[in-house]
């Protein structure tokens, strides 16, 4: 086949900039062949280079005594004691799932799944962060039921529980739906394995599937924004399978543990460029590939199309030169592709070679790890201003509250997620101790020792309501409140990995919503002791000009050190006293209450103090011995959080909200306010002066507000509806919702 002629409209095909291909001509001194074209295109688009948002990471506190593996490799690693560690990353596939749902969500997974078991580790947990417009519209319900259908059939095959997530409904996702998955793996400290090409003369070896033409420029698909050839682009989307990713992660762990590598990766977006020149990049050595003998899957492919396939289950691996043969014949066991392709090199070069003629040749750091780098415009929108401004006095009171609780927990973004996550296998390996549905998952870690079987508690948040309205304190509240979720699992937190979705960052607004969205992260982190030890940008989620709203979801990992000392959100026994623990304000602005009744996106979010917030986390775990139940206060206020705790645990409560807040602050706001810092606690009565003394010690202010028991929930005499009826409605919404349309 002729290649192509390098011009213009090509270059601006590969969505490359006149500056972008100048560089090019610069590093090379010549011009690029099609392969190097598509080699850098690939390497230099926002999905791979991160170039509108590397100058922007120092905000982010990455190191810890506890952190083995901060941001730059395929997953971040913490010490979690006993010789092991966890190995966990939150990523994103957002255009392929909303393109090809199924296969978008499976592949997603799939990608996870890997950067995790290339870092040595078994998988063990995935969560899952989805976004959809609203489900009156077939196009979403679709994606939906698509998007869940593709995390169950790919998690469920391979045998990795998924324990949990969050789904959220708005209509700024209806043209850009998000899918973020996030995997958790266990590995012992001295088996931990990196992305490096060390050893000149080390074999370079192709395993897993074989390479077909499916996803080729994938992650510049993923670093565009979409116009109405969205469909059109269902061959960029990988095609996943799962019992071959069984096969693959096996025969890895089988390699790691006999000691036969020197480098790994995975063979994700970028497929075997990013592989290649990323693992040489950080050795600071060469590699030269053979590519003719890498396993194709299709007649006729070529040079550009080998380097730029996306195609699933594949890894790229640097063996000790002599070990060669003994690492083939375990991956030929497990009946998977193995083909030497190349050889590690001292001169710094990517050499890419097709039947002895060389085809590209670049240096391996200049695509790797020296991309462009851009400090984009950033400008405060000129609406954003009048978006803060609220007039409560506008606002009328409710003259029903029993309807407003329950159309507060009918509403999607509240209700129970049970329809989706109980498609999903969250127990297989039976080492799932919190199930989904309660503020974090638990799972037990049975490597550990020691005093008691360890636990980690994992969770993804964000309110994107809170970073429209305020970026910089949206940001802060997505890390508070999932550490607030790691606490009231009993859990200490420990490290964030974060998936940053955004809208097209050459637009001044949209850069303004990140960098603040950033530094609030990075703020709220650095209070908390919770570093960012990695994660995913995600840009370009705009639909004809249209962004999603910003969401930077946090990905949270914490620890039990006795997994069997652990907290869920439901009333465990009739009789017990139920406190709220932080104070409450009079703040609607961003609430779900004025959005789903009032129908306003309006205000500032809650007021945020992170030295309260990080001494009510220190707070929890040191109460955990004498809690029965704790649930944060967040969508829906404190009476969505007593409703959920009355249905979890199938009991009633008689409460008073009379003394937790200033006199005359108005009741919506008492009841469906959203103040953080807040968490309702239930205990025997006989533990109260403990927990009080707790409190005094910690600086938390802790309010005595009712009695669990009895079949209703009774909130004053504003509220009182038997907990059989609210169960109904929190349990039943969504999938009404879905089925009645």
């Amino acid at each position: 086949m002729k290649e192509p002629e390098i011009n213009e409209s090509l270059i601006k095909e590969h969505g490359l900039t006149a500056g972008e291909y100048a560089k090019i001509l610069e590093i090379l001194g010549r011009t690029p062949t099609f392969t190097e074209l598509g080699i850098f295109s690939v390497m230099w688009s926002e999905h791979c280079s991160y170039k509108s948002s590397r100058i922007h990471f120092r905000n982010f506190p990455t190191s810890a005594p506890w952190v083995v593996q901060g941001p730059g490799e395929n997953a971040g690693v913490i010490d979690i004691g006993d010789g092991l560690c966890a190995v966990f990353k939150m990523e994103s596939h957002n255009h392929p799932s909303f393109i090809e749902p199924y296969q978008g969500a499976a592949t997603g997974v799939g990608g996870i799944l890997r950067d995790i078991f290339t870092m040595g580790a078994r998988p063990v947990a995935s969560l899952n962060s989805l976004r959809f417009g609203p489900l009156d519209d077939p196009l979403q319900r679709r994606l939906l039921s698509g998007v869940v259908s593709g995390i169950a059939g790919y998690g469920n095959c391979i045998g990795v529980p998924t324990v949990g997530g969050e789904a959220y409904f708005h209509p700024c996702y209806g043209g850009n739906i998000l899918v973020n998955v996030f995997n958790l793996g266990i590995v012992k400290k001295e088996k931990i394995f990196k992305g490096t090409a060390s050893g000149a003369g080390n074999p370079v070896i192709y395993v897993g599937s074989k390479t077909g033409r499916d996803g080729i420029h994938g992650v510049t698909m993923a670093s565009e924004e979409f116009t109405d050839d969205a469909e059109q682009k269902k061959p960029n989307v990988q095609v996943g399978d799962p019992f071959t990713e069984k096969l693959l992660l096996e025969a890895c762990l089988e390699a790691m543990g006999k000691d036969l590598i020197v480098g790994i990766q995975d063979m994700g977006g970028a497929g075997l460029t990013s592989s290649s020149s990323e693992m040489a990049g950080r050795a600071g050595t060469g590699v030269e590939l053979h590519i003719e003998k890498v396993p194709p899957r299709e007649k006729d492919m070529i040079p550009y199309e080998f380097m730029l396939s996306e195609s699933q289950e594949r890894m790229l691996i640097v063996v000790s030169k002599g070990k060669e043969e003994e690492l083939l014949d375990i991956f030929r066991k497990w009946d998977l592709e193995a083909v030497v392709i190349g050889r590690v090199m001292d001169d710094g070069f990517l050499t890419v070679k097709w039947n002895g003629k060389t085809v590209a040749q670049i240096p391996a750091a200049k695509i790797s790890s020296e991309a462009p780098l851009y400090d984009r415009p950033s400008e405060r929108p000129a609406w954003q201003d009048g978006l803060q401004k609220l007039d409560l006095g506008s606002i009328a009171l409710p003259t029903d509250y029993n309807s407003v609780l329950l159309e507060l927990l009918a509403s999607p973004n509240i209700a129970s997620k049970e329809m989706i996550w109980q498609e999903y296998d969250h127990m297989v390996r039976t080492n799932t101790v919190v199930l989904p549905g309660s503020d974090a998952a638990v799972i037990r870690v049975k490597e550990s020792g020691g005093s008691g079987v360890k636990g980690l508690a994992m969770t993804v948040d964000c309110s994107s309501r809170y970073c429209y309205l305020d970026p910089y304190l949206g940001g802060m509240h997505a890390v508070a409140e999932a550490a607030r979720n790691i606490a009231c699992s009993g859990a200490r937190p420990l490290a964030v990995t974060d998936n940053l979705n955004f809208g097209n960052p050459e637009k001044p607004e949209v850069m303004w919503q990140f960098v603040n969205a950033v530094k609030g992260i990075g703020e709220a982190c650095r209070a908390l002791q919770t570093p960012v030890i990695g994660g995913n940008v995600s840009f370009y989620n705009e639909t004809k000009g249209q962004a999603i709203y910003p969401t930077p979801t946090i990905g949270m990992v914490g620890i039990l050190e006795d997994v069997e000392k652990h907290l869920t959100q439901g009333f465990k026994l009739e009789g017990d006293a139920v406190v709220l623990l932080g104070l409450t304000k009079e703040e609607l602005g961003g609430s779900e209450y004025l959005a789903v009744i009032h129908g306003m996106e309006k205000g500032m979010p809650p007021s945020l103090d992170l030295q309260a917030e990080s001494r009510l986390h220190a707070l929890l775990t040191q109460a955990v011995p004498i809690l029965h139940s704790a649930h944060d206060c967040s969508e829906g206020g404190v009476a969505a959080a007593l409703a959920e705790s009355s249905i979890s645990g199938n009991i009633g409560a008689e409460i008073s909200l009379k003394d937790i807040s200033a006199p005359g602050t108005r009741k919506d706001a008492l009841l469906f306010g959203e103040s953080s810092g807040r968490v309702v606690a239930s205990l025997s009565e006989g533990d109260l002066a403990a927990l009080k003394l707790l409190c005094e010690n910690h600086g938390v202010p802790l309010f005595l507000i009712g009695k669990t028991g009895g079949k209703n929930l009774n909130i004053d005499s504003e509220i009182g509806v038997p907990v059989s009826r609210l169960s109904e409605v929190h349990k039943k919404s969504l999938k009404n919702r879905v089925e009645s349309r």
